[in-house]
């Protein structure tokens, strides 16, 4: 009979004949057990009800981590289309997009009434209360889809004509299961902080931020994401691709291209749009962007410029990274790293006063910034502004107003960025938008960085304490909001990614999420590069791109 043997995070050992499952453990991890929704094994994501059968190490995942805050949403999700499955039985529950702490979902027909969803709320709570195991089976091919036919989950089935292993995984929870994406809770009484709330023709979501777990945050509207996100599920529901399934359709039956070129025409028609509100203000003299990490900032200042150009102005670029103050004058964040993502680190000042030059018609040096040394310097790089001429001006801080307090708003033109796809992976599982942008930058720094997947993946959760600090905050000081999803990108982002993500090894902490980024990949068909316009957005990110960088 083989052993196992278990290594738990103070060094201590587990001996076992055959397999062990990590809830019979729990108790090992000390008083903060209860806290504790999955754990790491071999550094890969496992549920508490899976059993373990090699020798491993093993480390506890708690509800204030990211993993364990991931885990927390999906199980909310699981429960919510429990409930909405006996409630409503055969009308679809469609997930949304994120907005603050929550998801917006809709379902099929006629929206619900405030009492039915207040029903759907009471509904979950019951559920939480009965403190009801959610196990994981193993079932096959036919049996999943019967399964899924019978319960009405239509993307989720269909995806199975793309996606067809002999033996799949499904959460089953009572009357209803589900096909298994990531690890969930191992019982419903875990999820004890939520709320289902009314909002427009559906309703919220709500539950914890990641770092406070057992309380939910205030919530706070975003009317204009919304809106954005409101007019691109509306294009793709009448495009007829809303979810990874439709989009594989397309790549099955070789009509992709035609979606690739519809897609990269709102593109361009949506900046097109932009650059008519900037024309419509008279004043207006610079134009802020910002956006997070791979939203495509460069690639769209470019194209905006092309827009403004026909337009009559002859567009001049600023690069803000020219305004770093040095390494030396930078300050440090809590880990006595330099801070190079604060406002701080900007000569504000100078910025300032080289604005209010050229509007007065003066020449101005701009300064340049060798990253290498840490120092800034001048090598007379001089700029005027003509009466036609608009300056772009591309970088984290664009839609903070402290970035240029000496300048009149009506001078200013503010633009955020974001990769929003309205894609789903399904009915019931979304597409998150920092995964879409994780894996553009995971291409991009291999192919122009040097970069490996465990790299850029090492530093994400410090990009993203940047975006939630120094951009989200001012995304609703945005004149204008572009959504720079393409959303054909990821069959052409996978045939990149995969291979790197592959890379990464169980020895390595990053293995969890490199391992959960290739299950979210394996939905879909693949694209090749050959099929991306030269000045589309993805070029910023595979190469070839007509523009230069």
């Amino acid at each position: 009979m083989k052993n196992i043997t278990i290594t738990l995070p103070d060094n201590s050992t587990i001996t076992a004949q055959e397999q062990i499952t990590p809830v019979t453990f729990i108790s090992r991890f000390g008083e903060s057990n209860r806290h504790i929704l999955a754990v790491l094994v071999n550094n890969e994501l496992w549920s508490l009800n899976t059993p373990i059968n090699v020798t491993a190490t093993v480390q506890p995942v708690y509800t204030d981590s990211k993993e364990g805050a991931a885990i927390y949403r999906r199980s909310l999700c699981f429960l919510l289309a429990t409930a909405a499955h006996r409630l409503f039985p055969g009308r679809r529950l469609l997930v949304g997009h994120s907005l603050g702490h929550g998801y917006y979902y809709t379902i099929d027909g006629d929206p619900l009434t405030e009492a039915q969803i207040a029903a759907l709320k009471e509904g979950m709570q019951k559920l939480i209360d009965a403190d009801l195991p959610i196990n994981t089976s193993v079932i096959s091919y036919s049996e999943a889809c019967e399964l899924l036919e019978k319960l009405g989950l239509v993307e989720t089935r269909k995806q199975l004509n793309y996606r067809s292993p002999a033996r799949l995984k499904v959460n089953v929870l009572e009357d209803f299961a589900d096909l298994y994406v990531e690890p969930l809770a191992s019982s419903t009484g875990s999820l004890k902080v939520f709320d289902v709330v009314p909002y427009h023709e559906g309703f919220l979501l709500r539950f914890p931020a990641g770092r406070e777990p057992d309380k939910l945050a205030p919530f706070e509207d975003q009317p204009k994401l919304f809106e954005i996100y409101r007019q691109y599920k509306q294009w793709g529901r009448e495009q007829e691709v809303t979810s990874a399934s439709s989009l594989n359709q397309l790549i099955h039956d070789r009509t992709v291209n035609h979606f690739i070129n519809i897609t990269e025409t709102l593109q361009v028609k949506r900046i097109a749009e932009i650059a008519d509100q900037i024309h419509a203000r008279k004043e207006a003299r610079v134009v802020l962007i910002a956006g997070p990490s791979s939203s495509g900032k460069t690639t769209t200042s470019k194209k905006l410029a092309l827009q403004l150009e026909a337009l009559g102005y002859r567009p001049k670029v600023i690069s803000l990274d020219c305004y770093y103050v040095g390494r030396e004058q930078t300050p440090k964040d809590e880990n006595g790293n330099y801070d190079y993502e604060c406002l701080e680190a900007l000569d504000v000042e100078l910025l300032n006063k080289n604005l209010l030059d050229m509007f007065a018609g003066k020449t101005v040096e701009i300064p340049s910034y060798d990253f290498h040394s840490g120092s800034r310097y001048f090598k007379g790089n001089t700029m005027t502004l003509a009466k036609n001429d608009i300056l772009v001006m591309e970088g984290i801080h664009g839609l903070n107003d402290k970035l240029t307090p000496l300048i009149d708003a009506d001078k200013k033109f503010k633009i955020y960025l974001s990769a929003l796809t309205q894609l789903n992976l399904d009915d019931h599982n979304r597409i998150a938008t920092s995964d879409n942008r994780l894996i553009r930058r995971i291409v991009r720094d291999s192919n122009f960085r040097g970069k490996s997947a465990a790299d850029t993946i090492g530093m994400w959760d410090n990009v993203q304490k940047g975006e939630r600090l120094h951009i989200f905050p001012f995304q609703n000081n945005a004149d204008a909001m572009l959504n720079t999803a393409l959303d054909y990108e990821i069959p052409v982002l996978k045939v990149y990614a995969d291979p790197l993500l592959r890379c990464v090894t169980p020895l390595q902490k990053e293995y969890a999420e490199a391992s959960r980024l290739l299950n979210f990949l394996s939905y879909f068909s693949t694209i090749p590069a050959t099929a991306v316009p030269d000045q589309s957005i993805i070029r910023e990110f595979i190469g070839g791109s007509a523009f230069k960088y």
